[in-house]
């Protein structure tokens, strides 16, 4: 492969993870990432083992910012021929302190509670994974008009089927995600750009962690949650999503494959707890 693949969110746990898997197909990686840092850090391990990598410093809710990002990588890589919208995650303004409502949330004040939730928070949640993955899209899918072989990659998630508990902005986002999902692959059939999303289940990235670990590193009680609903009874590993990531931009192996939302979940989502 030698087609240019932009990766947006590319600076954390499992975008890097597909970045580094990626480049080993030979195809330049664009990693875009607002931490230009840890970008640049995948973008340096890729180039030391062989390949072709550069990280542009972008924010994938600012379409100017993203315009000018696209003339660069066009510059320096080539036009994008696979975009993986990567970017996106949740925020402590997003999330309430207790799973279910308790007497009193509609009064307080020392606590996050539904009735509380900062619309500011909610939104910047929504925007994030939503408007993450529409403006990259309109951005560089142009590149992908009267071309064969280019596909977008969307990430979309277990909160996606059923919400859980203390994240409403990220469960609606990534609902929407997947909609919007099928909405593209419709849009752009005719077109020959095949649009498709994984759904993770649980895994650790450094967005979930503190939900997920006390920091001493005991489990915390949503991971003995989490980990009761999971059959397999345990996280993913980030490379775990690699055969479904490399399978879906694959031009010949998925050739008829649009417009679906892949679970990687070890089992979640067809559990029923019974």
């Amino acid at each position: 492969m030698n087609k240019t693949i932009v990766i947006t969110g590319a600076g954390g746990v499992l975008c890097s993870a597909f970045a580094r898997d990626l480049a080993k197909t030979g195809a330049p990686i664009a990693l875009l990432d607002r931490n230009l840092e840890a970008a640049e850090a995948v973008a340096a391990e890729i180039r030391a083992a062989g390949g072709n990598a550069r990280a542009y410093e972008t924010d994938v809710l600012d379409k100017a910012a993203l315009e000018k990002t696209h003339e660069a990588v066009l510059r320096d890589l080539g036009p994008c021929r696979v975009l993986l919208n990567g970017a996106g995650g949740n925020n402590p303004r997003a999330t309430t302190d207790h799973e279910i409502f308790e007497p009193g949330d509609e009064l307080a004040s020392d606590s996050k509670t539904f009735f509380n939730l900062a619309p500011e928070g909610f939104d910047f949640v929504f925007r994030l994974n939503l408007m993450g993955t529409l403006l990259p899209t309109q951005v560089f899918a142009k590149d992908m008009l009267g071309q064969e072989g280019c596909c977008v990659l969307n990430i979309s998630s277990m909160n996606a089927y059923r919400p859980l508990t203390k994240i409403p902005a990220y469960s609606g986002a990534k609902a929407a995600v997947s909609n919007f999902t099928q909405w593209l692959a419709v849009h752009f059939a005719e077109q020959g750009i095949r649009v498709n999303a994984i759904a993770p289940g649980f895994f650790v990235t450094n967005q979930n962690r503190a939900l997920l670990f006390h920091e001493d590193g005991t489990p915390t009680p949503r991971t003995g949650k989490i980990l009761a609903a999971t059959p397999m009874k345990r996280f993913g590993e980030p490379e775990e999503l690699l055969g479904a990531v490399r399978w879906l931009i694959d031009p010949e192996a998925a050739s008829f494959v649009t417009g679906v939302v892949i679970p990687i979940d070890g089992g979640f989502s067809a559990y029923s707890g019974v």
